[in-house]
């Protein structure tokens, strides 16, 4: 597979956690209008995205979890015991319609990315990353752990060196519980200290194949591209993996409502760029969080733009605009009034605050680890 592959689902459309919860906003389906707008996603590049049969979910998901997930979408219901034992039809993960079969799309896409990716290539899954999901219980807005069932799939195909970098606000507390301690998987996170799920901290090596890095509040791209370059890029060269899985939740933008971070979206466009220049063989690049309708749907398009060789404009066509203008944020103070850049470009701009000296103390702290050199357990 030479040309990149954008994997996208109508599910997406219209579907809603319900009206109050963070992902009551539109994502994919946007990405998707607004790929098509530029011009920039021709038929011969998008693949539907199939939902995941059960017994494939069950390569890394407890049987009897999928079944409960299944019972609560069928009935619109989940008992009290349902909701202790597998967190279904709580506040974060609420009883919705499509509440198995949005995940299982999700989780359907990461397994097609992962056979499309048999020979190499790169895919972008704006619908998958949901990295919170544990293997018998909804955590963290995350029904199904898409990235945990993309790496065993990878694994099943006999691979023996896979990366996984999570670019998301929220650390990947559900890929972590999946994999830590594995020699064949390579784990790097750079994610808001002091944020759910209070996971991932510093010290925190996963059994040796993690690397954990905590960043403080105002965290922004010069922090960040010092972290790609110093820490990121040297662990992913040393390891030499087979294949690279990119989360990238676009919570970490300013603008964020569940984040204190200060990303552009530049930043994730020079990551993806950044671990595209590596040349591994097999590059899956998902979505994540992200709850403001106008960030993520500028910050996902310009990595499908980056990934697939198109020029991001400094100012959005008729077509392009039209579709951001279409976006509305009920519930929350900046849906009321947007800044006009969030309907004209999806460039924005950049923190110039000088780095900080936390973020480099903590860079040689990981640099020194084991895993960060390619040597583990």
């Amino acid at each position: 597979m030479t040309t990149p592959v954008f994997l996208g689902s109508e599910i997406y459309r219209g579907s809603t956690y319900g009206s109050w919860h963070p992902l009551r906003i539109p994502r994919v389906s946007t990405v998707m209008d607004l790929c098509r707008a530029m011009g920039w996603l021709s038929a011969a590049q998008y693949r539907q995205s199939p939902r995941a049969k059960p017994k494939a979910l069950t390569a890394w998901h407890d049987p009897l979890y999928i079944e409960a997930l299944m019972r609560a979408e069928e009935t619109q219901d989940v008992d009290d015991a349902t909701r202790a034992r597998h967190g279904l039809g709580t506040v974060a993960n609420p009883v919705f319609p499509e509440m198995y079969r949005r995940p299982a799309t999700g989780a359907g896409g990461a397994l097609l990315a992962v056979e499309l990716l048999r020979a190499g290539g790169v895919v972008f899954h704006p619908g998958g990353g949901t990295h919170h999901g544990l293997p018998d219980r909804a955590n963290g807005f995350c029904y199904l752990n898409d990235p945990a069932l993309a790496i065993t799939a990878l694994r099943q195909q006999g691979l023996t060196r896979i990366a996984y970098v999570d670019m998301d606000a929220h650390h990947p507390d559900g890929v972590e519980h999946g994999f830590k301690g594995a020699s064949d998987v390579l784990m790097i996170s750079v994610h808001e200290e002091r944020r759910w799920p209070f996971t991932g901290a510093l010290d925190d090596d996963g059994g040796g194949n993690c690397l954990n890095l905590p960043v403080p509040r105002g965290f922004h791209d010069a922090e960040m591209a010092l972290i790609r370059d110093m820490l990121i890029l040297p662990a992913l060269a040393a390891f030499s993996p087979e294949a690279i899985v990119l989360q990238c939740g676009a919570d970490a933008v300013t603008d964020d409502p569940l984040s204190r971070l200060c990303l552009s979206a530049q930043s994730y466009w020079d990551m993806v760029a950044a671990v595209q220049s590596l040349r591994c063989p097999r590059l899956l690049v998902t979505g994540g969080g992200g709850y403001n309708p106008w960030t993520v749907a500028r910050v996902w398009s310009g990595i499908w733009a980056t990934l697939s060789g198109q020029d991001i404009p400094d100012r959005l066509p008729q077509e392009g605009e039209a579709v951001l203008r279409g976006l509305s944020w009920a519930g929350h103070s900046k849906g009321k009034s947007p800044p006009a850049t969030w309907f004209t470009q999806l460039h924005d701009s950049q923190d110039e605050t000088p780095i900080r000296d936390t973020i480099r103390d903590r860079i040689a702290l990981l640099s020194a680890r084991p895993a960060a050199q390619g040597v583990l357990p």
